[in-house]
């Protein structure tokens, strides 16, 4: 009988944020409580979606708003996100906008236009793993240029321009950063940006956390770039505190038209695809145009747990970590010689003390190893009983 087998391209793909999470679910199968410091999702832990956005949505679904959208997103949001972006310095219309589910399905259909086979693609090292994922499914070859830990993880700009070649088509910049919490200076910016204008490459900018900051605000790439093309991508999920309604959106900042080609590729993708959830479009609009209130208080909490992650660090020997300026992750350096491979190191936690890392090699194999990523989202007595179990670790070694 005929074995069925998967495609390359689809054995291919990792997410090692959701992948660690399949042993620790076995652990809670057997009874044990697994403290969990591994998914980047608020809502996990003790943080809500506003209640006029989720009013929002209730009163969409209640006027009937549920059959199919516009394939790119309802005209009234996309130009809410337009009017959003202009204020970042981002000079893009209704038209340039497409929403997508989630920011990560706009990747997809970005890189799904814009990568032929062997083109290649500059990602942050460290980075999100559908950065790697996405670029090698449609067979280009994503290349890491590395952050500096050094230097609070800001992109090594003489790496990122050694690593460019006749083939390299695009630079992505995650800022703030995912894994590492890193905010970039705006200089630093604005040195990517000439790289990518004398190499002639476009820009892509994921700015998914651009209101968790910390000490100062965000520099959009927008206001940091002149006229080199750009794609920025931002969504409901993190600042408004919404990751399973599945809405995000691409604007291309694209003067010139360059990236038109790639806009109609993206554009044709979407059609394919019908559209993204109707009502959650219509509470995302009401999250744009609503009360921002909300965002102060939770980066006034999230800022106290990153200082308490940071001493409780501090306090063990064999760990480090940068501070992290924005988002909710930091990416702890594990200084303990013998405990370099991070995966197992993470594996052997979560066996023997019941807490959920994700191993730093699942978002880079060369500037991740030897790290490891978590949040700092949980309220400060999960954080601290976390850490005491990690403590305890370290010292039975």
């Amino acid at each position: 009988m005929r074995k069925f087998e998967a495609s390359r391209r689809s054995r291919e793909i990792e997410y090692a944020i959701r992948d660690v999470a399949v042993p620790a679910a076995e652990l809670e199968r057997q009874g044990h409580r697994v403290l969990k410091l591994n998914i980047g999702d608020p809502n996990a832990y003790d943080f809500d979606t506003p209640q006029h956005i989720k009013d929002a949505y209730i009163e969409a679904l209640e006027e009937g708003r549920n059959g199919y959208s516009p394939s790119y997103g309802i005209p009234s949001l996309l130009e809410a996100i337009a009017t959003r972006e202009r204020g970042q310095g981002c000079d893009v219309s209704a038209d340039d906008v497409i929403v997508g589910t989630g920011v990560t399905e706009a990747l997809q259909m970005l890189f799904g236009a814009a990568v032929s086979p062997g083109d290649e693609v500059l990602v942050p090292g460290p980075t999100y793993p559908p950065y790697i994922s996405y670029v090698r499914f449609f067979d280009g070859v994503p290349v890491t240029y590395r952050t500096a830990e050094e230097d609070g993880w800001q992109p090594d700009l003489d790496d990122l321009r050694s690593r460019i070649t006749d083939r390299t088509k695009a630079i992505c910049i995650i800022n703030p950063n995912n894994p590492t919490g890193a905010l970039y200076e705006g200089d630093t910016l604005r040195a990517i940006a000439d790289i990518a204008g004398e190499h002639d490459l476009f820009l892509v900018s994921d700015e998914i956390y651009d209101r968790m900051t910390y000490e100062r605000e965000l520099t959009p790439t927008a206001r940091a770039s002149g006229d080199v093309p750009l794609v920025v991508l931002n969504g409901i999920s993190k600042v408004y505190l919404a990751p399973g309604w599945r809405v995000g959106y691409m604007a291309f900042r694209d003067p010139d038209g360059r990236l038109d080609a790639v806009k109609d590729g993206v554009q044709r993708q979407a059609r394919a695809r019908l559209c993204p959830s109707h009502p959650a479009q219509v509470a995302f609009q009401a999250a744009l145009e609503g009360p921002q209130g909300h965002i102060a208080a939770v980066n006034a909490t999230l800022r106290e747990r990153r200082d308490l992650a940071l001493e409780r660090i501090d306090a063990i020997e064999g760990l480090s970590s940068a501070r992290p300026g924005g988002a909710f992750y930091m990416f702890p350096r594990i200084e303990d010689t013998a405990l370099q491979d991070d995966k197992a190191f993470v594996l052997d936690l979560l066996c023997r003390k019941h807490v959920l890392l994700v191993h730093g090699s699942g978002f880079c194999p060369v500037f991740g190893r030897g790290h490891f990523r978590m949040v700092f989202l949980p309220p400060r007595e999960v954080i601290n009983e976390a850490f005491d179990r990690i403590e305890e670790y370290f010292r039975e070694r």
